[in-house]
């Protein structure tokens, strides 16, 4: 596989990890009050996607930030210790594995409680611009699966392929496209966005299974390949 054929790959898996994060039930809770918040007060369609578009940017502005962080030092790392180099390849499968069973809920995982909502006053506050913000302030409140998707998946993806912008930007654009689409419908009829959040949960349903399950195979293929030698 040619190295630009390799990079659109790349691209693709990190919009849909951003997908596969904004439904999941954690990351769409904190969407539905995004949603409610871009929709308020009886907001115009245009308004509504104004206000789920900024929502998005704050996303991508603080997924960006954080993975540039984390490639930036993980890059480092690596290029100081051939030694960890080797060991991080070995320990690829199965750290696939068990993102895989976080993913499927088969491992519980809690991460502390964080303190990061804002109170809607101060986000009213803010105006339009206000969404970014609470775009930015989402994008840090991580459960579970999302962690395991953007820690264990997004960033030495975006280590391998040295993008600190592109996936990560990817990445956060896919996570509030929803809001934006969500907000929009709203603000045109309430009585459809009922539906679309059943349309969404039932793609939850087989996406976040499948994925986990690939991960799964994936990381058991790597494991034996790389640890044990068999393939």
């Amino acid at each position: 596989m040619t190295e630009p054929a390799g990079f659109i790959l790349a691209i693709g898996s990190a919009a849909w990890l951003g997908i596969l994060t904004s439904i999941s039930p954690c990351p769409l809770a904190t969407n539905v009050a995004a949603v409610a918040f871009v929709s308020r007060e009886g907001a115009t369609p245009r308004r509504a996607l104004s206000a789920g578009l900024l929502y998005t940017l704050g996303r991508s502005l603080a997924y960006i930030a954080l993975a540039a962080i984390a490639v930036f030092a993980l890059s480092r790392l690596l290029a100081v210790s051939g030694f960890l180099q080797g060991t991080l390849y070995k320990l690829l499968g199965p750290v696939l594995i068990i993102i895989g069973m976080i993913v499927l809920n088969l491992i519980p995982v809690k991460l502390p409680a964080g303190s990061l909502s804002p109170s809607e006053d101060s986000v009213r506050r803010g105006g339009l611009w206000g969404a970014a913000g609470l775009g930015a302030l989402f994008a840090f409140s991580f459960c579970p699966v999302s962690a395991a998707l953007f820690f264990g998946m997004l960033i030495p993806l975006a280590v391998r392929h040295d993008s600190v912008l592109m996936l990560p930007g990817v990445y956060g654009i896919a996570t509030g496209i929803p809001v934006a689409i969500f907000a929009t419908t709203l603000a045109l009829g309430a009585h459809r966005i009922g539906a679309m959040f059943n349309v969404v949960g039932r793609v939850e349903r087989w996406a976040r299974p499948a994925t986990g399950g690939v991960l799964i195979v994936v990381g058991i293929y790597e494991t034996l390949r790389s640890v044990f030698n068999v393939l």
